[in-house]
């Protein structure tokens, strides 16, 4: 098993295309090697080495794959949204200690005002013109003593921040050898080839995109198309264009490509997609069925999180191997059920564990966190990924939910999955996700924004009813919302923590 993103793609060269983009040429893998080893030279004659960490601001592209790929190969990542705040960009460019950052040719926004502030060297990236997707040249104001050092299988490739939802978020430092075992369990996961092409709509500031689309696809030699971002209008025009075999998504992004599937159905026709994936949050059973039937094709939903540089388990490929509401079968690491506060493993329902050569090593200068995160047991370290669920007897996973999500109503324990798919099951029911609401005697109680279905006039009594002849009455929301749309994170998943406080809902509950 390669150890390092430089060994994952050493093998593949030639003139097989790895990166392309909208109206543009293709780079290969020759171009792609050249500019591996061009970005090396340009970073090391700066003084920047294996161990130095580099943040990358930069759009949703090929530029941005590109950049990950050959920088991680020289020195530490940090990607960060461009959508930040100059405040934001203070934060995050600090805790990370970060010594450049790449910012593309012209940008003097609010990430070039923070590094500059900082004292950073900040690296301009231009796109020469006429140049193949992902082709980019770097330069910088600021000299120093050349470095050589490359990295090695125990240097950290990638850092990327968690979400900080509801506290500080913790840095998550990823070695090359977490990172090209998570992207080598993809490539066998999906039996991805030389034939095969993404097209992602990912951000590639996120762990999804990063590893399951690009570094995955190039490790087996097979091809990257990077959209601007996801927009659903766009769809399937960069779907004729690209001629993917498989893309992958979040679910809330499947959901709004299915919502316009209809009248693409030429394009679906043509394209001929081997499979779809979905993963980061868990996919509606009646999402999963949908997309199979819309697009004739296996739906693989995986589960992943940035502590496992992505994936931990992944429903197989071939014919009825996939199981809907199921997250599939431990595909890289080992999977376990642990008991919740206690630090064993269990039998049953309880929170998902992992040990493998895709785990992080830890959270950087977090030992409270390490210590309540961490835990040896049957001769293995395992990782408390914070998610309730457990496995059926053909060792498929089953979420409940994240713990902290999980609602508490008086004490009876409500899992917002669960709720979601049986309001799902109403027919004029397009999107929902369920929430806690804070309630001031049961301490919280059960909530739910909806989307509905374009043209249906449901309402909030309708789909209340319609849960209570399905579900226990302790589980039916007390409160749905009709939204038009649901907000979501900038990774497009739909957040249920503080939920209620984004809505309003929170105070007088």
């Amino acid at each position: 098993m390669e150890t390092t993103l430089k060994a994952l793609i050493a093998n593949h060269s030639g003139d097989l295309p790895a990166i392309g983009a909208p109206g543009r040429d293709w780079l290969s893998y020759d171009g792609l090697r050249d500019l591996t080893q061009e970005v090396a030279k340009t970073l090391n004659g700066m003084g920047i080495d294996a161990r130095d960490r580099v943040a990358i601001v930069l759009p949703n592209g090929p530029e941005m794959a590109a950049a990950f790929m050959t920088v991680a190969q020289a020195a530490t990542t940090a990607p960060l949204n461009p959508a930040y705040k100059e405040e934001e960009f203070a934060f995050y460019l600090e805790d990370l200690n970060a010594k450049a950052v790449i910012l593309p040719e012209g940008d003097d926004g609010p990430a070039h005002a923070a590094a500059s502030k900082l004292g950073m060297n900040i690296i301009r990236l231009s796109v020469p013109k006429g140049a193949a997707a992902g082709a980019f040249t770097l330069s910088a104001d600021k000299a120093a003593a050349p470095s050589d050092r490359e990295p090695a299988a125990d240097d950290v490739a990638l850092i990327l921040h968690t979400s900080g939802t509801t506290s500080r978020p913790k840095i998550v430092p990823l070695l090359q050898s977490n990172v090209a075992a998570s992207a080598q369990h993809i490539r066998e996961s999906l039996k991805l080839t030389q034939a095969d092409r993404c097209m992602n709509v990912m951000p590639l500031f996120h762990i999804h995109g990063l590893i399951a689309a690009v570094a995955a696809s190039l490790s087996s030699g097979a091809s990257i198309w990077c959209a601007p971002g996801f927009d659903a209008l766009k769809f399937f025009g960069w779907m004729k264009e690209a001629q993917p075999t498989w893309y992958t998504a979040v679910p809330t992004m499947h959901q709004a490509i299915l919502t316009r599937a209809g009248r693409n159905a030429d394009v679906i026709a043509d394209t001929k997609l081997r499979f779809l994936r979905s993963s980061s949050a868990s996919l509606p059973a009646q999402v999963m069925v949908a997309l199979n039937q819309t697009f004739g094709a296996p739906v693989v939903e995986a589960y992943g999180m940035t502590e496992a540089a992505h994936q931990m388990a992944c429903n197989p490929l071939g014919a009825g191997a996939q199981k809907p509401g199921a997250v599939g079968i431990a595909a890289g690491p080992k999977m376990r059920i642990a008991h919740e506060t206690e630090n064993h493993l269990i039998e049953g329902t309880g929170e998902v564990v992992i040990s493998g050569p895709n785990v992080t090593p830890g959270y950087e200068s977090n030992p409270d966190a390490n210590a309540k995160n961490f835990f040896e047991a049957d001769g293995a370290r395992w990782f408390r990924t914070g998610d309730q669920g457990a496995f059926d007897k053909d060792g498929y996973l089953h979420l409940t939910g994240r713990l902290k999500e999980i609602i508490n109503r008086g004490g009876e324990k409500i899992s917002p999955l669960e709720v979601d798919g049986v309001l799902l099951d109403h027919p004029d029911v397009a999107q929902v996700v369920t929430f806690a609401l804070p309630h001031p005697k049961l301490g919280e109680d059960v909530a739910a924004a909806v989307v509905l279905k374009e043209g249906s006039s449901a309402t909030e009594q309708d789909i209340r009813s319609f849960a209570a002849a399905h579900i226990a009455d302790f589980k039916v929301p007390r409160k749905i919302i009709i939204m038009d749309e649901i907000p979501k994170g900038a990774t497009g998943k739909m957040q249920r923590i503080g939920l209620a406080e984004k809505l309003g809902l929170a105070e007088g509950a």
